[in-house]
Order: C-alpha cells, then structure tokens, then sequence
C-alpha cells in the first residue's frame, strides 16, 4: 500500500509543517563586475593621452583561493535581493555609492566553481566613470587594465600582470563575460558614456569604443555611427599640441 501525501486544510498549515532540510540549499553569492576607463599620461605633450579600459579587483583575504585577486562579491542575505547585495558589496568591498550603471550580467552555475559547497554567482557589470569616483584604491583593491586577444585574458596594473590562472574561482569566465556583453551593448545603446565625463572630444569617445572593440575604426565612419548620441557644446579643448578640438557631451 502505497502511502498517500498528507492533505493541508490551509497553506499556513502546510507551511508550519514544511520541512526545509528536504531539499539541498546551495548557497547563491553576487560579484558585480565593476568596469571603466582609465587615462594614461602620454609622454610626447602633442600627443593625447592614451586611454585603457580597465577593471577593479580586489585580493582575497581568505581562503579559498587567499591572495588571489578576483571580482568584488559576496554571499546575498536572506532578507535582501540580489540587487540589493550588489549594491552593498560596491559600497564595502569597492567604495563605490550609487550613481553608477549596473544591470544584471548572467548567472554562473558550474558545479565545481566554489570547492567549499555548491555556489551560484548571479554576476552583475557595473559601469564606472573614475573621475566621479572618490576611491584611489589601496593595496589590496586595484585597477586593472583589460587586454583580450584570442580569448586569453591579460590584466596590468603598475606593479602586477595576471592571466586567466591568477584569478580567483571561475571570475576570468566572469569578466570575459562582461567584456563579451559590454562589447556587443556598445553598438546598440549609449550605456559607453556612463564611463565617459561630461564633456569629451570624438577623438576620446572614438578612443574609448576601440579599446573596448579591441579593433581600430574608421573615423569617418565611426562619427556617423555615434551622430545621433552626442551634441557638441560651445566649448574647445585646447594645450594638447593639437589644433583646437570641440568639445561634446551625451545628447
């Protein structure tokens, strides 16, 4: 005789009676992936300077994976969303308040991603412009600049190069990821100028979409693709060693 499930007269019964250790729990963490560009001084004063598209990390202070560097996350509460954790964990792990970009980026679920347990990354990409970000860093948060060729990924900063081997858990996947969508959404929309100032020239701007392509593009070609985004202001850059440039800013 086959034993018949028992029958709740009401869903607060059923709940009361609920047996939660039924199930495994996996545990769900979020890393937002915190994306922008930094400026490099150029050498030769006629020459502008030269911009990288770069990505904050931070070291691990802790096993597993101690020293290792990897992207800011952390394990979401039970009584916040996975929004409201990314939030936080910019606010902690990165100095990072409010007025930024971010959306949800994907969810990583390898089984053997975290050796501790289960663990689902719900990753997010977060879009940064450094000048309005009151955070230098310290020693073991820092800014990485990107390289990307052939899959394989290479990150500098002043003292440091990492490959994909010297990241924490699967967070190279992570950041291939966010590049692969921030490259592709670069086309379509105007979320580029969350990384940009206020005001920029259309050689900058220009600049900013190669180093985020990983591609040169046809100046004429490119400043039909963006005509409809930005409107140019009354103002001139000057001192660059260059003839006067207009200034422009997000339409």
């Amino acid at each position: 005789m086959t034993n018949k499930p028992k029958r709740y007269s009401s869903e607060s019964e059923f709940l009361a009676d609920y047996d939660v250790t039924k199930f495994d729990r996996p545990s769900v963490a979020v890393n937002v992936l915190v994306f922008s560009v930094s400026n490099n001084v150029a050498e030769n004063w006629r020459r502008t300077d030269k911009k990288s598209f770069s990505v904050l990390l931070v070291r691990r202070d802790d096993y597993p994976d101690i020293d290792k560097w990897s992207i800011p996350g952390g394990f979401i509460g039970m009584q916040e969303t996975a929004l409201d954790a990314a939030h936080r964990l910019l606010r902690s792990k990165a100095g990072v308040v409010g007025g930024i970009y971010l959306e949800q980026l994907y969810t990583f679920d390898d089984i053997d991603r975290d050796p501790r347990t289960r663990v689902f990354s719900i990753a997010h990409m977060a879009l940064i412009n450094k000048a309005n970000l009151h955070y230098s860093g310290s020693h073991d948060v820092q800014w990485f600049d990107i390289e990307l060729a052939d899959g394989k990924l290479l990150l500098t900063s002043d003292d440091l190069i990492l490959t994909d081997k010297d990241l924490a858990f699967d967070h190279a996947k992570i950041i291939k990821t966010g590049i692969e969508r921030l490259r592709n959404k670069i086309e379509y929309t105007d979320i580029v100028f969350d990384m940009m100032p206020r005001e920029f020239t259309l050689g900058e701007l220009q600049q900013v979409y190669e180093i985020i392509l990983g591609r040169k593009l046809i100046p004429a070609a490119f400043r039909r693709t963006i005509a409809n985004k930005v409107v140019a202001t009354e103002k001139m850059r000057t001192g660059s060693g260059h003839r006067p440039s207009v200034l422009f800013k997000k339409k």
